[in-house]
């Protein structure tokens, strides 16, 4: 007999919950990295628009003044800019339409987690992930069709950033019902790399088409998230608890298990009748011992009598009644302790990394002048270090027991690494790369760890007694409210980057210091507490 593959032998190795779990962490990763995959677009374009007028009037400037009047100054005209974004305030410009974004989708982000919770999450994710495809499409359109309302980008951009709050919400409760808090750190801080996994991959794909037809750069994103949301839809589990019914309808038949001989009454079976939400829905009940874990089979409960006497069996009807807990309210999400605290946080924290996020290929573009297409390249690297500090993040706060302390220390040695990135005209390639992998995880760190890892812990707190279903809104309450820094932050970048980018970083250094204050309190009660300990994998391992 041949030996078995290595290979196969540790696909063997792993039972069926832990390849649910490896699903379900694969497909939110991927769904989550094509919502950022398709916000990514809007900054890499935006220097291309203003580049072609000054490129154009350039250009026509240098025609007037040549040997060649045959070529009408109308044509050189025609390709001057991308109207309304040819004018002298096109930055401000440019920053409305972030701010429309961000805005309504921190106005949003508050309902969405309300609304999340009282719909099946398959279902409202699938149906935002389409919707906001055919958003990012339009935009595109308004290339192809030649479309220069700023009314209609305003208006696409304000949608898109609804629908696009049924997304976080979601992704982070599927994560939050499969894992346990043991090691919630390490596994949020891998899992959360799909923020910057999904701007490298928009920058890059946007940035393929940004010089010959912008169009596309949102129209490709766009068909890449409406075709997740079709993915979400076949193969989404939300929680553990839904493989249920999949394991009584694919149980053995009866005739096939194993079960003691009652000398003529076998195959009489129990069986249960489960009540939920309105339903009776019949199972059978049984252990699995792959599992160990309760499933759904056939079980006889008698015991064997001697075989002399022989025991008529009806079969019994048994009703279980299984009382869903209440969705909490916002108050009641309000008051969890550290909530509060940690929402302030990122607000300032998210204002830091979607400016970035936003403004960063535009200011390359200038300070270090390059075009479009190698500033978004190298804009990307930001995204690289925010990957690593997400990690790094989370695994030291899974080390030490101390999430806001983790967050207050990379706050802290992010504010002069800002205030060195201020000066990336003065350096070379070598030293810019550098700034940006060490900035991006000083500044997307705290950030990652905020969204994914406190999130969910807030959302299992002790206060709340187990009930699951708060996790959706306390997520909501604190990524909502880091939304709004998201909008102020880029909106304050147009603003201020016409003085000078300058003004831009003290800005940024000011929100940093201020996450940090917010954080204090906090950061005092982790270092006194003698409760404060590692997190084990032994704590709360419940889903």
């Amino acid at each position: 007999m041949a030996p078995i593959p290595p290979g196969i032998r540790l696909l063997v190795s792993f039972n069926r919950d832990q390849w649910y779990r490896a699903l379900t962490f694969t497909l939110t990763f991927l769904l989550y990295t094509s919502f950022h995959l398709s916000r990514k677009p809007i900054s890499i374009v935006k220097s291309e628009l203003h580049k072609n007028c000054s490129s154009a009037s350039e250009l026509a400037t240098a025609i007037s003044g040549s040997q060649q009047p045959s070529l009408p100054a109308l044509h050189a005209d025609m390709d001057c800019s991308w109207k309304p974004f040819d004018k002298s305030n096109y930055k401000q410009l440019l920053g409305a339409m972030d701010y429309s974004f961000l805005c309504a989708y921190a106005v949003g982000m508050y309902l969405s987690g309300i609304i999340g919770e009282r719909l099946p999450i398959r279902l409202y994710l699938t149906v935002g992930m389409l919707t906001s495809g055919l958003f990012t499409c339009l935009f595109g359109l308004g290339y192809i069709y030649n479309i220069h309302s700023l009314g209609f980008y305003v208006f696409v951009q304000v949608a898109n950033g609804l629908v696009q709050t049924t997304g976080w919400p979601s992704v982070v409760t599927c994560i939050g019902n499969w894992f346990g808090k043991g090691r919630r750190g390490l596994i949020m801080g891998l899992w959360n790399s799909h923020t910057s996994v999904g701007n490298i991959l928009g920058s890059l794909i946007a940035g393929y088409w940004v010089s010959s037809n912008w169009g596309l750069s949102f129209i490709v994103p766009g068909l890449i998230i409406a075709a997740m949301g079709v993915v979400c839809f076949l193969f989404l589990i939300e929680h553990p608890n839904d493989l249920k019914s999949i394991y009584a309808q694919n149980s053995p038949s009866l005739n096939n298990v194993p079960v003691k001989n009652w000398n003529g009454v076998n195959g009489h079976t129990e069986v249960y009748l489960q009540y939920k939400e309105g339903k009776t829905q019949a199972y059978y009940y049984y252990e699995d011992s792959v599992l160990n874990r309760k499933s759904y089979d056939t079980e006889l409960l008698l015991p064997r009598d001697n075989g002399s006497v022989r025991v008529p069996v009806q079969q019994v009807v048994v009703v279980k009644s299984e009382s869903e807990p209440s969705p909490i309210s916002f108050m009641g999400a309000l008051n969890i302790p550290g909530v509060i605290e940690f929402s302030l946080c990122l607000l300032f924290a998210k204002l830091v990394s979607y400016t970035f996020l936003f403004w960063l290929p535009l200011y390359i573009t200038k300070a270090a002048h390059l075009d479009a297409k190698k500033a978004g390249d190298l804009s990307t690297l930001f995204d690289v270090g925010g990957i690593v500090g997400g990690i790094l993040a989370g695994v030291i706060s899974d080390k030490l027991g101390k999430r806001a302390t983790t967050c207050a220390v990379m706050l802290l040695l992010a504010a002069p690494t800002l205030y060195g990135f201020s000066m990336i005209s003065e350096f070379g390639l070598g030293p810019t790369i550098g700034m940006l992998l060490v900035c991006g995880g000083l500044v997307n760190g705290p950030y990652a760890l905020i969204t994914t890892a406190v999130s969910a812990d807030l959302g299992t707190h002790k206060s709340l007694k187990g009930n699951a279903r708060a996790l959706s809104t306390v997520t909501a309450i604190i990524d909502g409210t880091g939304s709004v820094g998201a909008a102020l932050g880029p909106l304050l970048a147009g603003v201020l980057s016409a003085g000078g980018w300058d003004q831009v970083f003290y800005m940024l250094m000011t929100a940093d210091f201020l996450a940090l204050l917010l954080l204090l309190r906090l950061v005092t009660k982790e270092l006194t507490s003698s409760k404060s300990h590692p997190i084990s994998a032994v704590e709360l391992k419940e889903h």
